[in-house]
């Protein structure tokens, strides 16, 4: 008889869905993992937390409500509007931002785009950005569509300070501080740029024009230009002329590429809709030299002058909300506010809305 051997059974292998030993080392990558991972939970929830307090400090001190929304610059979208930049404190902060023009202090929708100056008109917007890059802040020129989509942009050579869209939108203008970062003293220098959208031309610089001053063509290596106004012809304009340590109001012509001189110490015009007037500052003797200006009215027809009721040294473009008002930005508690005053030297000043700077009337 053949004796049977006996039979081994090998041992079973691990399925392949068993999970791993905890060993030591994993043990600690999941603590790891895990304490990262509540930081950042942590991290964020006192970021929403702050800017949550931020707001509703803001509101208790007399702050707008300010929530995102849609933001249009066509100029039939929905009803005569503001749009400006917000400097109400908080996450929207520095963006674009809207409310009915006869609602001022109402709640303002934010565009999540974000400008240092900004004009609009014609359904086009000029915005001014800053750029933040691994050196230093930079700057760009961004022209907006009437849905805020980039259609142009160029970079910019200095700090941006003005800026401007002619009133049928195929114009726009910009003016950044190249040197210094203040019209009150006299050690500063400026470019002013302009770009046709309907050709595409870009001049860099309105120094690269032909001046005409007292009749005769004027040349010189100090010549600085700000404050572009555009009439409703798009294609003649207004601006400042600062050239042997005085200012100017110049007329511009596209078409012939010249700037002419019509009158001494005006800076910063704004022409009125009807393009009859300009609103700007002038240098008034015996004020501070940190706060020398005073707005005026010009009448082109006549060119007689009229002070405006304002008393404050107003560092501004004013823009015109109707053939009748001018606004302008004065120092606030949150940066600037915008105040609004009569064109024809009757009235007062007063406050239009808190923490808004660079405005624009639409619709």
């Amino acid at each position: 008889m053949t004796a049977t051997p006996p039979t081994t059974t090998p041992p079973e292998a691990p399925s392949p869905a068993d999970p791993s030993p905890l060993t030591p080392r994993r043990r600690m990558l999941i603590l790891v993992s895990a304490v990262v991972l509540l930081a950042v939970v942590g991290a964020l929830a006192f970021v929403r937390a702050s800017s949550r307090a931020d707001e509703k400090n803001h509101a208790r001190a007399g702050g707008p409500a300010v929530s995102h929304g849609e933001v249009t610059l066509a100029p039939d979208g929905g009803g005569r509007r503001l749009v400006f930049r917000n400097m109400a404190w908080g996450p929207f902060r520095d963006e674009l931002a809207t409310v009915p023009a006869d609602a001022p202090d109402g709640p303002r929708t934010a565009s999540g785009v974000k400008c240092l100056r900004f004009h609009s008109a014609g359904g086009t917007g000029i915005c001014l950005q800053a750029e933040a890059g691994a050196v230093q802040e930079s700057y760009r020129a961004v022209v907006l569509d009437s849905h805020l989509k980039k259609i142009a942009d160029r970079p910019l050579a200095g700090i941006p300070t003005r800026a401007r869209v002619s009133p049928g939108g195929h114009l726009v203008a910009w003016t950044v501080f190249v040197g210094g970062d203040s019209y009150a003293g006299t050690d500063f220098s400026t470019r002013t740029s302009l770009l046709d959208l309907r050709t595409g031309k870009y001049d860099a610089s309105l120094e690269d024009f032909t001046i005409r001053k007292d009749g005769e063509t004027y040349r010189t290596a100090d010549v600085n230009f700000w404050g572009v106004t555009f009439a409703a012809d798009e294609k003649t304009f207004y601006a400042t002329l600062a050239t042997g340590g005085h200012t100017y109001l110049v007329r511009g012509d596209l078409a012939e590429r010249t700037v002419t001189t019509l009158r001494e110490n005006l800076e910063c015009p704004s022409l009125s809709p009807d393009g009859t007037r300009l609103v700007f500052k002038k240098r008034v003797p015996g004020l501070s030299a940190d706060a020398p200006w005073r707005l005026y009215l010009l009448d082109l027809a006549s060119m007689k002058e009229t002070p405006l009721a304002e008393e404050r040294s107003v560092d501004d473009q004013v823009v015109w909300s109707d053939d009748r008002t001018v606004v302008y930005s004065l120092p606030g508690d949150f940066g600037a506010d915008l105040y609004s005053l009569p064109a024809d030297g009757s009235g007062a000043p007063a406050r239009l809305m808190p923490s808004a700077l660079a405005p624009a009337f639409l619709g």
